[in-house]
């Protein structure tokens, strides 16, 4: 691979969280340099396929060194597309380290660094208490769009319970995603420009509720896609690729539920997970994807005071490695505890990976929004959980 430069930027434009989501959204390979007049070491991060494997900057390197510009207010950023050839160091995914980030900042542990003035302090802004950062996607060429909707700030698009088989990408604006509580709502995300509003399974379950509220930010521009060319395109899958969506649908539903959990404090599952067994840990090499066809899996993360319930997982669910997606939980991110009843079978990773990129650029653009959306509602979660065991509630 040549060298090419792909894009240059200032951070007052475009902030180091928007340059993460750009990279990760196409999937560069290359080397990030960032620099600014107001530190004395320039910065570079190394990308493979849109995530972060190795950084250094000055004496630090890695996550240390990521976390610490994260902090500047002000400096230039200019990424070429070019061969990789240091050690991987950094496991997390890219928008795990940007959320981990914005906590950091919230918290005063990443130092800002730049200008005094406030107008330069667009990161501090963008990272308020408790407030998310927008998720954007590349908008796919190919997408088919019917017609074009337009809401005002305020309006809502789709109600928590409400009932529809509509599908929308984002093609302007901003979409806040809330879950009922018994005081407020609760934010679960906040999608911009690529993302999609939709669940995978309305093409198996006609009419299915809707999980969560969307809520114009500003105006809000959607293209309503063309749902009977998806759904026929889901009818001539393979089962198992049917039954992978339908997984992926039923995580994103339980992990949801789970902020509501957390953020009511009603969080008592620990007993489901005592004393299991660990079948597979964090970190794990492990290339296999299975299905449960009897008991349950639970999948975990630990924290300083033990193990703690992401979701569970029952039969017709998929787990284990899925090297076309990243869904932000096992293998790398989380761990699976079993349940003494289990039984699995097998799944053809080679062959849910052909028909995977045969899919449109419509439906491969909405599986993806799945696994992103999994992965931050999970960080979403996980910083809750830490939030609300430090306050020891």
């Amino acid at each position: 691979m040549s060298d090419e430069k792909v894009f240059t930027g200032d951070l007052s434009f475009l902030p180091l969280p928007d340059v993460f989501q750009l990279l990760g959204g196409v999937n560069c390979t290359g080397i990030l340099r960032l620099t600014s007049k107001y530190a004395e070491n320039p910065c570079q991060i190394y990308f493979v396929n849109g995530n972060p494997i190795n950084a250094a900057f000055g004496h630090l390197h890695g996550l240390e060194a990521i976390y610490a510009v994260f902090g500047w207010t002000e400096g230039k950023v200019e990424f070429k597309r070019e061969n990789v050839e240091v050690n991987r160091v950094i496991d997390n995914g890219r928008m795990e380290i940007v959320l981990e980030a914005m906590r950091l900042i919230d918290e005063g542990v990443i130092k800002m660094v730049g200008p005094s003035s406030g107008e330069a302090s667009t990161l501090a802004a963008r990272g308020g208490k408790d407030e998310l950062i927008v998720i954007r996607r590349p908008i796919e060429k190919s997408i088919s769009v019917l017609e074009y909707e337009n809401y005002n700030d305020g309006k809502t698009i789709v109600r928590e319970g409400g009932h529809g088989d509509w599908m929308w990408v984002i093609l302007k604006g901003v979409v806040r995603i809330t879950k009922k509580t018994p005081e407020n709502p609760v934010t679960i995300a906040r999608l911009g420009e690529g993302c999609f509003i939709g669940n995978l399974a309305a093409f198996s379950i006609h009419g299915k509720g809707r999980n969560a509220t969307g809520i114009a930010e500003g105006h809000v521009k959607l293209g309503l896609l063309d749902f009977q060319s998806l759904s026929d395109e889901y009818l001539s899958l393979s089962n198992e690729m049917k039954g992978l969506f339908n997984s992926l649908d039923g995580r994103l539903r339980k992990i949801a539920d789970r902020v509501v959990d957390i953020h009511t404090k009603k969080d008592n599952t620990y007993k489901k997970i005592k004393n299991k067994k660990i079948l597979l840990k964090k970190g794990s090499s492990t290339k296999k994807a299975l299905v449960v066809t009897e008991g349950e899996v639970y999948v975990v993360r630990q924290l300083q005071k033990g193990y703690f319930l992401l979701i569970t997982l029952e039969k017709g669910d998929v787990f284990g490695y899925m090297p076309f997606l990243d869904i932000g939980q096992e293998p790398q991110n989380a761990s699976i505890v079993a349940s003494g009843n289990l039984k699995v079978d097998k799944l053809d990773l080679n062959s849910l990976q052909e028909e995977f990129n045969k899919l449109s650029g419509t439906m491969k653009g909405l599986v993806e929004g799945v696994a992103v959306g999994i992965s931050l509602t999970t960080i979403r979660v996980s910083q809750l959980k830490m939030k609300y065991s430090a306050a020891g509630k």
